[in-house]
């Protein structure tokens, strides 16, 4: 059954077929107009690592379009810790949903659990690996404040080595032409293999590790966080840790139209001061995550969303 397991798995028509429908259903979203496009569909959401926005945003997007929901629930209190397998979780689930969203600390475990199921497998972050559906919200955010995908200059800052949500999105804003910086301290660069990938396909990456230098000359600046919970060591994460602290005293000469982006939560990374200025979208970019996943989970379950919602909703 078809998934979404990385952005390889969406062509770049199919990528902007997808936000234009989520585009269509911002008023869904939004909750001003009734459209129940997946009533009587269930959606599965199986968290084995904390999440918030994620989570709640799929929860919300199936609940808008008129479907339900199951959790997994707190993994503490589910039969994983009487060593079910996650084959076993997998097979029990399909069986009682149509969809199902996963988060799971391990590499690979979205891919694995995608070829075991009969439904289609939506990856919510897999270890240090992949996040499609926040690569989706990510490209209708930049899409939004820009009105193109295409040729803007990006910059990916902070944990470049451990971030799932920036492995994603690099490859992604490659293929729209986009010029691509990388800003993060050395023992956090963008991890190897990656970089190759991307210049394979004609990117030309530029690495740094002075982000305030990178900022005049953004039309996006993606911001992440230092993550605590990827370090083997404690050691090693205290000495990167507060790296990068903007603040809007650094915005002074940014682009007009420049827009701060972060895929949350953000510890120090990003000053409250920020938040009142023009610039910052992290907030709506959050919200955007309940359009970008009606809009997925619309196309994978093969349910054609209408050219006009308002005339095929209800309003409320």
């Amino acid at each position: 059954m078809p998934g979404l397991i990385t952005m390889d798995d969406l062509t770049n028509e199919e990528i902007i077929s997808i936000l234009d429908d989520a585009e269509r259903l911002l008023p869904v979203a939004r909750g001003e107009v009734y459209l129940p496009l997946l009533q009587g569909r269930i959606l599965g959401n199986l968290f084995f690592e904390p999440s918030t926005r994620t989570r709640m945003s799929f929860e919300t997007a199936m609940k808008r379009l008129g479907g339900d929901v199951v959790n997994l629930g707190d993994v503490k209190t589910s039969s994983v810790v009487k060593g079910e397998t996650l084959f076993d979780t997998i097979q029990m689930v399909d069986g009682y949903t149509d969809i199902i969203a996963m988060r799971h600390p391990r590499q690979g475990a979205a891919q694995y659990a995608c070829d075991s199921a009969d439904v289609p497998i939506l990856n919510g972050g897999d270890g240090a690996g992949h996040h499609p559906t926040q690569t989706m919200l990510d490209l209708f955010t930049i899409r939004q404040s820009h009105g193109t995908l295409e040729g803007l200059n990006v910059v990916l800052a902070g944990d470049l080595r451990y971030g799932r949500t920036v492995h994603s999105l690099s490859h992604a804003l490659v293929r729209f032409g986009c010029n691509v910086t990388f800003a993060s301290p050395e023992s956090l660069r963008m991890p190897e293999e990656i970089v190759a990938d991307l210049n394979a396909h004609g990117a030309e990456v530029v690495e740094t590790d002075d982000l305030l230098s990178q900022i005049n000359n953004a039309d996006v600046i993606y911001m992440t966080r230092i993550q605590k919970e990827r370090f083997p060591d404690e050691d090693e994460y205290a000495k990167v840790a507060g790296a990068y602290k903007l603040e809007a005293s650094d915005l002074d000469e940014a682009k007009a139209e420049m827009i701060i982006m972060h895929p949350l939560p953000r510890v120090d990374e990003i000053h409250p001061s920020v938040d009142s200025t023009r610039h910052a979208r992290y907030f709506e970019q959050a919200f955007n995550g309940v359009v970008a996943r009606m809009a997925l989970m619309c196309w994978l379950l093969g349910v054609d969303v209408p050219e006009d919602i308002n005339e095929k909703g209800v309003a409320l």
